[in-house]
């Protein structure tokens, strides 16, 4: 079996990014069991990762080095910001509460526990110094135009950032945060927004951007055929409306409507779009497309919902959607074929 470009993506979801944080923390316990090796970690299984918003935090804390130029957290670690944070992150104290207008008028947070978070986990670390080749998505609100953040095209200042403030920037979701100005390497200042509003799901990023890229494992540019891609959702389902109630909503009232159809409508798309990719493969090859959504049941299934009751219930939600008999032997698939495509033949 031929070597594959292994890659890893995570979708955006706010506080549910402990839903595919828990799952990777399962997948990253199997990997150790079955290559009996308990210093093993996500990003040594991969070769390249994206993520948008709260999965490029994961996607970037899967990446963060050690002095020994190891991976510095687990994948448990990566969750247990959120865990341990989350509460802090989406407080909202009642002057936040008036002057916003409950997010109507002004940011629904004050984003300095979010930026302290980031900047205890990541510290001065730079997007050059991470371990794998990664994209972390963001939209340049001055250009009116994406804005990639690529590992592999970061050896330059002009394409170098503070690992804090590439997490900063995929998290700027707007009405909740306000919007991030980030600098890169020789100063110059980019005003960006969360990419989930426009690639909540990157996995068809991810694709796009391999398709460009020089592996020294392979000889060629690779194709669908030649890449294994393992996609994370954290839940996302838009709520139903009824024509009666939104007929006549006006612009207030779409708000948080919109960015909920934008990132589900968007996750759907994009995994509708890589089916058909890999449906056109050889019956062998149409597997090595894996996505992965656990289901948010117990818990509310907002974004910013982040009581320490609400994340128990997703916790409690990713451990049922873990528990059930076809999702862990997906993940067992998904370890075995992680190891063979790993491999030189």
């Amino acid at each position: 079996m031929k070597r594959k470009v292994r890659v890893l993506t995570i979708d955006g979801g706010g506080i549910r990014g402990i839903l595919p944080g828990l799952v990777l923390a399962a997948l990253e316990q199997k990997l150790q069991k079955r290559l009996e090796n308990p210093d093993l970690r996500i990003s040594d299984m991969f070769d390249f990762l994206a993520g948008t918003s709260t999965g490029g935090i994961l996607t970037l804390a899967y990446l963060l080095p050690n002095d020994d130029n190891r991976p510095k957290l687990t994948a448990q670690d990566a969750v247990n910001i959120y865990l341990d944070r989350g509460d802090e992150i989406f407080d909202v104290s009642f002057w936040q509460k008036v002057k916003s207008g409950l997010g109507v008028l002004d940011e629904k947070y004050d984003v300095a526990e979010l930026e302290e978070a980031l900047n205890d986990t990541f510290q001065e670390s730079e997007l050059k110094d991470l371990l794998k080749p990664c994209v972390i998505t963001s939209y340049d609100i001055r250009g009116g135009k994406p804005h990639l953040f690529k590992q592999h095209r970061s050896h330059n200042a002009i394409d170098n950032y503070k690992v804090k403030d590439v997490a900063r920037a995929t998290s700027a979701a707007p009405t909740y945060f306000e919007a991030a100005r980030v600098k890169n390497g020789i100063g110059s200042p980019f005003p960006v927004i969360d990419g989930g509003v426009f690639v909540n799901n990157p996995a068809l990023v991810a694709y796009s951007e391999v398709r460009t890229m020089d592996f020294d494992f392979m000889d060629h540019a690779p194709t669908a055929k030649d890449m294994m891609i393992v996609s994370l959702g954290t839940g996302s389902q838009s709520k139903s409306y009824s024509y009666k109630d939104a007929k006549d909503w006006g612009a207030i009232q779409w708000i948080k409507p919109i960015i909920e159809i934008m990132m589900s409508g968007n996750s759907i798309t994009v995994d509708y779009h890589l089916q058909q990719i890999y449906g056109t493969l050889e019956k062998e090859d149409q597997p090595d497309y894996h996505r992965l959504e656990p289901k948010v049941v117990s818990a509310d299934s907002a974004m910013d919902n982040a009581s320490v009751e609400n994340m128990n219930l997703l916790k409690e939600d990713a451990l049922s959607y873990l528990s059930q008999k076809e999702v862990n032997k997906e993940l067992d698939d998904i370890v075995e074929k992680l190891i063979k495509y790993g491999k030189d033949n």
